[in-house]
């Protein structure tokens, strides 16, 4: 392919900023942070999507039609897809189901084909998201099977971008670099480059709790897999680059603080990152905090938080997925998605239009709603057929009253009642109304319910 027809948005990748860390306690120890979330495509695999293209594109693997096939847990797909687009070619990329909506959707308008499987088995089921892509790579026709955990063009972007770009923005003067391990390319390219120009630096991994690799890097037997919320690092397997001899400390880190963190860095820094960045922040400040001489660190914003607006910056789904804190009463109130008294319900009034409960109810990605005089006191609930009821046999009905539509005949369940007559509600096609002497607290749903036996699990 022609040198001139090279976009000019590629030449933006890499030589990101690195800033310091100065709202934060890091103890004795300085800690920057270096921001590849300002890359083109918002994230650090920018740099192997185009590594490992223009590789492909040398050896001959990679030909004008051809097709990049990936598995990804979401932005090696859209370093991939931003580079593989820009130079015409077809992407096709597996995604395992627990990837943000923000990722997809961004995957999908740059004109990608995402296949979304499941997120639940390990390797060598049938629908693991690396073997489905493998079977693809082999299935289309001149496809490149891009293989970012067995591609030795991965670690090379990093030795040769990520590393030197670290080691002169610090001015030479660095003593550990904190990292987490999706396919090991950033590390394994830190690692070669620091062994020699810094032999004494130390590599310090943050390991999502249910990952294999904190263990194994402490040369402890490979545990069995658990599962985790936070996306793009952890693995249940090793893979085939990593070289974690460089390793001097490890921390296993919940979903709760990477979620957590990613949040604080938010408020006190400015700076969104994503769930992994959460992560690595955690680990960082453990380690600058145990320190007991003074060490210059360094860690990575991996990716813009703005690929997770739904998850880690959504309250909702936080409360859902148990990672945010909240009063818990011992009672119904705890199945509550959102609780009058928290101040999230989403409500009515009896004087807004069908239309207004409808958009509301989209928005909210719910299917009914409480119906609240002045917001304070429950007078009927509405959910989806009511509005359908009447709206059928004229889209008109929707210029009319939730009033005149809602249902008003409310059975309410005090808080202190059992699972079992709450089941007997929702048995019923009724959604439930958690109510006693002091007012109103919320609807629970059979989604509701369900969420709340899944936490038991």
């Amino acid at each position: 392919m022609p040198d001139d027809s090279r976009p000019a948005v590629l030449g933006l990748i890499g030589n990101t900023p690195l800033v310091r860390v100065t709202r934060f306690d890091t103890g004795l120890c300085t800690l920057f942070l270096k921001l590849e979330s300002q890359n083109p495509g918002g994230s650090i695999k920018d740099r192997i999507g185009l590594a490992m293209i223009d590789a492909a594109e040398r050896d001959g693997r990679l030909r004008p039609g051809g097709t990049i096939v990936e598995a990804t847990a979401g932005n090696t797909g859209l370093g991939l897809a931003l580079v593989g687009r820009a130079k015409g070619y077809r992407v096709v990329l597996v995604v395992p189901d627990k990837m943000s909506t923000e990722k997809v959707l961004h995957l999908k308008a740059m004109g990608a084909e995402v296949h979304i499987t499941r997120s639940d088995v390990g390797k060598g089921h049938h629908e693991y998201y690396q073997d489905v892509a493998a079977r693809l790579a082999q299935e289309i026709p001149d496809a490149f099977f891009a293989d970012q955990f067995n591609n030795p063009a991965n670690p090379l972007a990093h030795e040769c971008s990520t590393a030197p770009e670290i080691w002169a923005q610090t001015e030479h003067d660095l003593d550990a670099i904190v990292v987490g391990v999706g396919s090991a390319g950033t590390l394994t390219g830190l690692t070669r480059f620091f062994r020699r120009v810094q032999p004494d630096l130390a590599m310090v991994l943050a390991d999502p709790v249910g990952s294999v690799m904190a263990d194994y890097s402490r040369g402890q037997p490979l545990p069995t897999p658990g599962s985790w919320a936070v996306e793009g690092i952890g693995e249940d397997f090793i893979p085939s680059i990593a070289d974690l001899s460089s390793v001097r400390q490890a921390y296993s880190i919940s979903d709760e603080e990477s979620f957590d963190h990613a949040r604080q860095l938010l408020r006190a820094e400015g700076i969104l990152g994503g769930s992994s960045t959460g992560t690595l922040l955690a680990a960082a400040l453990r380690y600058c905090r145990e320190q007991t001489v003074p060490k210059r660190v360094v860690s990575f914003v991996c990716d813009t938080g703005t690929r997770y607006l739904s998850k880690v910056y959504n309250d909702q789904w936080m409360t859902d997925q148990g990672l945010l804190q909240r009063t818990r009463y011992g009672d119904l109130r705890d199945l509550i998605a959102r609780r009058f008294e928290d101040g999230r319900v989403i409500s009515v009034g009896p004087d807004d239009t069908l239309l207004t409960a409808f958009q509301r109810m989209r928005l909210a990605d719910v299917s009914q709603l409480p119906v609240l005089v002045d917001g304070q006191r429950l007078v009927g609930v509405i959910d989806e057929s009511d509005i359908l009821l009447g709206v059928h046999e004229d889209p008109a009905h929707l210029r009319l009253t939730v009033a005149s539509a809602m249902t008003v005949t409310l059975e309410v369940l005090p808080p202190g009642a059992s699972l079992v007559e709450l089941q007997g509600k929702l048995d019923r096609g009724l959604v439930a109304i958690i109510a006693d002497a002091a007012g109103f607290h919320g609807l629970i749903t059979r989604v509701d319910l369900l969420n709340h036996l899944r936490r038991s699990l």
